[in-house]
């Protein structure tokens, strides 16, 4: 295949920035596609070229497939990379990329289908004997059915939808007089958020940890793991902090839960980035869960660790080259952790709290990366994820890792909207998490909105030194002016 030499980023925010970055170092052009309201955003003034695709809400945006394909066409395009979110899981976008003869940065539309629904990506995965947690299988038609296959595999359980994630079209039952109106909560809501209601039962895990494997796979047949991210500080089911390694992983269980994401994308034969993702128990049993066909939000913290920039392989495999390492080369360096910065209020139940960043200053210094998207004076629009930032620190182990985050937390300066800067900040801080003993109930188990009480206090704090700092240095330059024996600042700093 012929060499990429202009990209089309079918997305928005920091991750289209982060797509064009690795897109200048390979020499490639770049093409933005933004709605109304990002007309001015940073993502439109860093690509090389930029098209407008529609008003702001995404349908008519950024998930209109075919204004993105007639923007490649318009711009000479020859590839679209979709990033994460939008479009970048959709089989029949993806076909139509390849039908107008533009190169998708991703999986097949085959593999696509096969792992984009719950229940078919557990068949294909059942062919390498994935180990599986107990349930239903295939999709669940009605109540009585459900209610049976319930008491097979005892309470408590999980209905979940069959199509998505993010914990959409997801319900917990403990009893079973609560099944009934559980699973029609969970089939009106896969319905709506998916416009598929099918729903699938399983045993509910208890103290579980979400491990998530990266893989990587080109066309020749390779396919290699790139370890593991340990995602289990999550709110509503979505991840807050991420970190690579994982603290609990034995080097024996890191290789065995390895080669069984290597088997899923096998399964499919998966080509490009994905991720495969796990549950843990307590007794460090694991269960796969589902696949990702795209880049991650937390691949960063793999890219620290591993030292391979995952775009630019995305981007190689994409113009059918072999993968530029095996598995025998890889290695794992230090630690990483990420935490997502949202314009969220976690102390009034992370509701979202767009607005005006006020004022905007990133942290900087030895092994702090900011992958972001916006500016001081930048509004947080209303129409897509709240998502201000991706903050990531990189150690040489864990420990160092997590201060360096504290350091970098302290050091972000965010006024305007509300963050979660402040929950970060317990979580790390916590002795839970500092130990390494936690779960996906970290959240339900540990925090309360008066915790971050000593945040907001410390804040307040620094503010008025800084606003204290402020008042006299401007009362010292005022009597500097007005002095009639003036010193230079060579002189000054001689003494």
């Amino acid at each position: 295949m012929k060499k990429i030499k202009k990209v089309l980023v079918a997305n928005r925010g920091e991750i289209a920035i982060r797509v064009m970055r690795t897109c200048r170092d390979m020499n490639i052009k770049t093409v933005a596609v933004y709605s109304d309201i990002d007309r001015d955003a940073p993502f439109v003034q860093y690509a090389d070229e930029a098209v407008h695709i529609g008003e702001s809400p995404s349908v008519k945006s950024y998930l209109a497939g075919e204004k993105i394909i007639a923007a490649c066409k318009k711009t000479g395009a020859d590839a679209i990379h979709p990033g994460y979110g939008f479009l970048s899981e959709n089989s029949e976008f993806a076909a139509a990329v390849k039908k107008a003869g533009i190169v998708f940065i991703g999986p097949s539309p085959e593999a696509m289908d096969i792992m984009g629904d719950k229940l078919s990506a557990k068949e294909a995965a059942k062919k390498y004997k994935i180990p599986m947690v107990p349930g239903s299988e295939g999709a669940i038609t009605s109540v009585e059915e459900g209610k049976k296959i319930a008491k097979a595999i005892r309470f408590p359980l999980l209905v979940k939808a069959s199509a998505g994630g993010g914990g959409k079209g997801m319900r917990i039952v403990e009893h079973i007089e609560d099944f009934e109106e559980q699973m029609k909560l969970a089939v009106s809501e896969a319905t709506s958020a998916f416009g598929d209601g099918s729903v699938f039962i399983e045993k509910y895990v208890a103290g579980p940890r979400h491990i998530e494997i990266q893989i990587m796979g080109d066309t020749h047949g390779n396919i290699c793991y790139l370890f593991e991210r340990e995602c289990s500080v999550q709110r509503r089911h979505q991840k807050v902090i991420e970190e690579a390694p994982s603290s609990v992983l034995t080097p024996e269980l890191r290789k065995q839960m390895g080669e069984c994401a290597v088997n899923v994308g096998k399964a499919c034969d998966y080509v490009g980035a994905g991720t495969v993702e796990f549950l843990l128990d307590e007794k460090l049993n694991f269960y796969f869960l589902e696949m990702n066909t795209r880049l991650q939000v937390e691949h960063p913290v793999t890219e620290m660790i591993t030292g391979i920039d995952l775009v630019r392989e995305q981007i190689r495999v994409a113009e059918g080259e072999k993968l530029s390492f095996s598995q025998a080369d890889l290695k794992i360096y230090g630690h990483a952790v990420e935490v997502r910065v949202y314009a969220e209020d976690p102390a009034n139940n992370f509701l979202p709290d767009i607005g005006k960043l006020i004022t905007y200053k990133r942290p900087q210094g030895p092994g702090v990366r900011v992958d972001d998207a916006y500016e001081e004076g930048s509004e947080i629009p209303i129409y897509y994820d709240p998502m201000i930032a991706k903050l990531i620190t990189h150690g040489k182990n864990r420990e160092e890792a997590i201060s360096r985050m504290l350091r970098a937390i302290a050091d972000y300066r965010i006024t305007g909207v509300e963050t979660t800067l402040s929950f970060c900040r317990y979580v790390l801080k916590h002795d839970a998490f500092k130990s390494g003993n936690f779960d996906t109930h970290f959240v339900k188990k540990y925090f309360t909105p008066d915790v971050l009480n000593e945040y907001h206090a410390d804040e307040a704090e620094i503010a008025s030194f800084i606003a204290i700092s402020q008042l006299q240095k401007k009362k010292g330059e005022l009597k500097a002016t007005h002095s009639s024996v003036q010193t230079t600042n060579w002189k000054r700093n001689r003494v």
